[in-house]
């Protein structure tokens, strides 16, 4: 199973970002879609992330910044990124959890520079 994500990239401080995921159709039932993030010397975190039931949870740090949204006809997860910092470079990762399998995307790099 393949998450494909796209969406990363680089912009300025105040800049916004819009990140997608999906999952193939024969992933199986899913739990919860969500992001990840880890920068360089830095631990992974938990970004947002999205039940199946449409309950929502976001890092602290991104709080009001950021926003996790589904569509579960198509099995995406979009998360609409606002006010970046230069705090929030780091590469982002799409999970999926469906038939009691964690899946891993591949991760997307996202750059706040000016």
């Amino acid at each position: 199973v393949q998450l494909v994500e796209s969406g990363g990239g680089s912009v300025q401080p105040g800049g916004s970002l819009r990140l997608s995921c999906s999952a193939p159709g024969n992933i199986g039932s899913i739990l919860a879609m969500g992001w990840y993030r880890q920068a360089p010397g830095k631990e992974r975190e938990l970004v947002a992330v999205v039940s199946d039931g449409g309950a929502t949870a976001y890092g602290e740090s991104v709080q009001g910044r950021f926003t996790i949204s589904k569509n579960n006809a198509e099995n995406t997860v979009h998360l609409q990124m606002n006010n970046l910092k230069p705090e929030d470079t780091a590469v982002y990762e799409c999970n999926v959890v469906a038939g009691g399998i964690a899946y891993r995307g591949q991760g997307t790099q996202v750059t706040v520079s000016s």
